[in-house]
Formats: C-alpha cells, sequence, structure tokens
C-alpha cells in the first residue's frame, strides 16, 4: 500500500462539459477551482449538440405557464414540479449570461434572436447557434473563457474512479492522472458533472467518452441514484445503410422536424398520424416507440427522414452541419430521403439532487446528464438539458459563494491496487450488446432477466479483481450503469415515459 500524489482547491468540478464549466464560471473568483477532465475539454456531450436551448426570453406569465405544462407533458410523470419552475422562471437570467459571456447565439438581419421548435414544444422558444452546432459554439466560448481564468486549473486526460468520503461527507476524490498514476484531489466542494451514460449501449449519439464515470463511482460512496430505468432514445439518428459500424452514430436535431421535416416508413407512406395527434412533434418517446413499431410492421431497420420539400438554401443555411454531414455520407437533403433510426441519447436517471444541486452526501453536488434533479420526468422535453446545465449550475455556485472560505480538510490516502495493462474491451462489448438487446426501447421481463444475469457476472468478476487502470474503471462503470438501469427496469413493471415494458 502507497501514498498517492495530492493536491488541495476549494472547488473540485468533475467534468468539463456545460454543466461543468458554465458552474465554474458562476463561482466567485476568490475560490480556487480545479477541472478534472477524462479526457480533452473538446470531448463531451455538450459540445455534440445540435438544437439548441430551450428558454423564454419574452416574459409574460403566459408564456412561462406554457413552457412549465410542456415538460410535464412531456415528462409524463414523476417529475419535480419546483424543479421545473426553478428551470423555467431563471431561463432567462442564466441565457442572458451566456450571451454576456459571448455565445453567439442566430438573429436576424435586426438583431433579434432567432427562435426555432423541437418536438413537445407548443411554440418556438429555442435559442440556437451556428444553424446546428449550438453546442460546439457554447463550448467554444466557454472552453476560451475558463482557460483564461487564473483561479481555475484544468486537468485534461484525468479520469475520476472513486469518492473520498467519511460519514456521509465528501472531501474530494481519487483520480487516475495523465501518466496513469493515482491522485487525490481534496476540496471543500465536489461537483460531479460527468456527463452520460451512452456507452453502456452498443449504440448512441454519445461521445465514446460517456461511461457513466459520476453516477458509477456516486453509487459506490452510497449516494442515492434514482429513475436509472429512464433512457431515452432519439427519434432520428443516421442510419447508414451502406457501411452499418457500431459506436457513436451522427444524430439528426429534433429542430428538422420542428422547422417541417416529416417522417416516412420503407414504402414511402407518412406514418405518425396513425400513432398521435401531434404527427413528428409529439414527445422524443412517442415519436421513438413509432418508429420502433412502424420498422417491426414494415420488417426494417429504419424508417426515412424526408425534408425535401424546405429546399437545398434553407436546408445548407439553417442546418449547415447536418447538411454537410449527410452529403457526405451520399444524401442530398433537398432530393434524397434520410435513413434514420432511433438510438440511445440521453439518461434521464442519475444522482439525485435537491433545487440547489446538492446529493444525499454532505459537500457533494452533482449537475447535467449525471443528476437527476426532477425536471425530466420520465421523459426529456427537447432541448431542456443545456438549460438545466445552466440553472442548476448557477444555484450550485450561488451556494458555494455564499459559503464560508476554509483550507480543505485533507489527509494521507493510500491506494494498495497497482496497475496491470489488462484489455477489458470484450467484457464492454458484451454487456452493451446485452444492453442494445434487451433494454432498449421495448423492454420484457425475460430479457432483461438475460441481461443482468450477464453485467452481474462481469459486475462481480470485476469487482474481484480490482486493478488501478483507466481501461478498468471503464468496463467497471459501464457495467454498474448497466445493472442500475436493468434492475430499476425489472423494479418498474408499467409502462411511462421512456420506459415501456410490452409484457
Amino acid at each position: 500500500m502507497r501514498s498517492m500524489k495530492q493536491m488541495q482547491t476549494d472547488v473540485l468540478i468533475v467534468g468539463g462539459g456545460l454543466s461543468g464549466l458554465y458552474t465554474a464560471l458562476q463561482i466567485d473568483e476568490s475560490r480556487k477551482i480545479t477541472i478534472l477532465v477524462k479526457e480533452k475539454l473538446t470531448e463531451s456531450n455538450s459540445f455534440l449538440a445540435q438544437g439548441g436551448i430551450a428558454g423564454v426570453m419574452n416574459i409574460n406569465d403566459a408564456s412561462l405557464t406554457k413552457h412549465i405544462e410542456d415538460t410535464i407533458i412531456a415528462g409524463v410523470d414523476l417529475y419535480d414540479k419546483s424543479a421545473i419552475q426553478a428551470l423555467v422562471y431563471q431561463a432567462k437570467e442564466n441565457i442572458e449570461e451566456l450571451i454576456k459571456l459571448g455565445v453567439p447565439f442566430d438573429v436576424d438581419s435586426t438583431g433579434n434572436i432567432l427562435l426555432t421548435k423541437e418536438a413537445g414544444h407548443s411554440t418556438r422558444r429555442i435559442l440556437h447557434a451556428g444553424g446546428d452546432a449550438t453546442g460546439q459554439k457554447i463550448m467554444e466560448t466557454l472552453i476560451a473563457l475558463v482557460k483564461n481564468k487564473p483561479n481555475i486549473t484544468i486537468l485534461e486526460n484525468t479520469m475520476f474512479y472513486a469518492l473520498i468520503h467519511e460519514d456521509n461527507t465528501c472531501y474530494g476524490v481519487k483520480a487516475l492522472d495523465e501518466k496513469g498514476e493515482a491522485l487525490a484531489v481534496f476540496a471543500n466542494h465536489t461537483i460531479l458533472a460527468t456527463g452520460g451514460i451512452g456507452a453502456v449501449y452498443q449504440d448512441s449519439t454519445n461521445s465514446h467518452i460517456a461511461t457513466g464515470d459520476g453516477i458509477a463511482g456516486a453509487y459506490r460512496a452510497g449516494v442515492e441514484i434514482v429513475h436509472m430505468e429512464f433512457v431515452q432514445f432519439h427519434p432520428t439518428v443516421f442510419y447508414d445503410v451502406k457501411n452499418e459500424f457500431r459506436g457513436q452514430k451522427f444524430l439528426i436535431s429534433e429542430a428538422l422536424r420542428g422547422e417541417g421535416a416529416i417522417l416516412r416508413n420503407i414504402e414511402g407512406n407518412r406514418f405518425m398520424a396513425k400513432y398521435d395527434e401531434r404527427l413528428e412533434l409529439a414527445p422524443r418517446d412517442v415519436v421513438s416507440l413509432s418508429i420502433y413499431k412502424e420498422m417491426y410492421d414494415t420488417w426494417s431497420d429504419y424508417v426515412y427522414l424526408d425534408a425535401r420539400h424546405l429546399g437545398k438554401e434553407f436546408l445548407k443555411d439553417r442546418f449547415p452541419t447536418i447538411y454537410q454531414k449527410c452529403l457526405n455520407f451520399g444524401y442530398h437533403m433537398e432530393s434524397d430521403l434520410i435513413p434514420i433510426a432511433p438510438q440511445e441519447h440521453y439518461g434521464i436517471g442519475g444522482i439525485k439532487i435537491d433545487l440547489n444541486g446538492k446529493t444525499s452526501m454532505a459537500n457533494l453536488y452533482a449537475n447535467g446528464e449525471c443528476s437527476n434533479s426532477g425536471v425530466h420526468g420520465a421523459n426529456r422535453l427537447a432541448s431542456n438539458s443545456l438549460l438545466e446545465c445552466l440553472v442548476f449550475g448557477k444555484r450550485i455556485a450561488n451556494v458555494i459563494n455564499q459559503s464560508k472560505p476554509q483550507r480543505p480538510l485533507y489527509w494521507d490516502v493510500k491506494e494498495a491496487r497497482i496497475y496491470k495493462p489488462y484489455n477489458y474491451h470484450h467484457i464492454r462489448q458484451d454487456i452493451r450488446n446485452a444492453m442494445q438487446q434487451f433494454a432498449f426501447i421495448v423492454r420484457k421481463k425475460e430479457g432483461l432477466e438475460i441481461a443482468l444475469k450477464i453485467i452481474s457476472n462481469h459486475y462481480q468478476a470485476l469487482l474481484k479483481y480490482p486493478v488501478l487502470s483507466v481501461d478498468y474503471y471503464r468496463a467497471l462503470n459501464i457495467a454498474t450503469v448497466a445493472k442500475l438501469i436493468v434492475q430499476a427496469a425489472l423494479a418498474r413493471k408499467e409502462s411511462i415515459g421512456c420506459h415501456y415494458r410490452i409484457d
């Protein structure tokens, strides 16, 4: 057993997506902040976000109430209304803060912010940047800012693997640095902003680094985790019929349907009228399930997204990233039907937090996709996720700014495990296959039980033979999150939101 390298900081943020960086920028500059990033700052789901950020900018009671109602309708149940109210009522001030920080939202010729509409929204209230590159534009702005803040230290290629805690109080984290050596980071306040869970599935829109590290690490420390059965599958993910591959998929923004694109089956027939009166603009769980049923009925692995009637110039101007990507795959959006199919997109469940981002462990906060604030209920309303990062990041920062500055407690932390260059790729693949087959859009008891057996065998083996390596913790975290999803899916026997049981 050997001592670990140590460092101290006032505030420790684990994760470099929107939820982590925005929170850091809202914390008083008198506080020393350290941000741990698993790979590079540009590797995050936030960077990939296309559609935009929802928020009522022209404030009146009717418009705010409608945003709340749309969120509740999409979420079906299990939502926290006070959290939704905080989300909606504090949207404008946080979006204005983004604008003040320099985020270049799209505007018309007179300088008015352009708004779009997505599924589940009853009106246009979604801001976007770069047409369909909202996440990239936001993240490029925030990355430049945090890199120039003298009170912020960024440690890239540094993977969090365990909380340092005692008597249900968090004192920091253990991490593996860029050399693979163990590092203990002590802090008065620790914020988990580690992002999504997409790598738990064979196919996902997520970055490959989305292995649920924050959720898994919090679970191992006894922090409360909730609603893991709710995994959102995005309806319109590009399906490459010419060269099928497994892994990260290209998402085609819901905003395209908001601008008028429609869905057709492989026979060329528009089909959403059979399933929901809101047609293509029904909430994501409804559209994904409808596509799944249509694929089943037509013996196909995909359906089509039809944007031909929108015209080349509009499509190139409004959706430049999507247009070019489709072109790279050999499709002209103005003349071709685009093959699409639902894939894993967003984990709704996660670390339970209150209105100020506090978890069940003292001095530990969570924000973004790794958390569960209650705003998404059983199904997330499109473009509320970026807004959630802002609103709860600001609320966390307010708590920290109001706290009394003090020197972090620390002690000699030791690590018994040693590095071994084992390859856990086959374990990750086995779990992903099981999740893709048995814990996808449609679920049933027998399949979930098969998945749980496969996952549990790997999980127990990993716990029995622990080593100190990034590859080990990627595998362990995937196994942990997969186990939590399947166990929760088995426990919830009724279909609700994006959890659909056919038994």
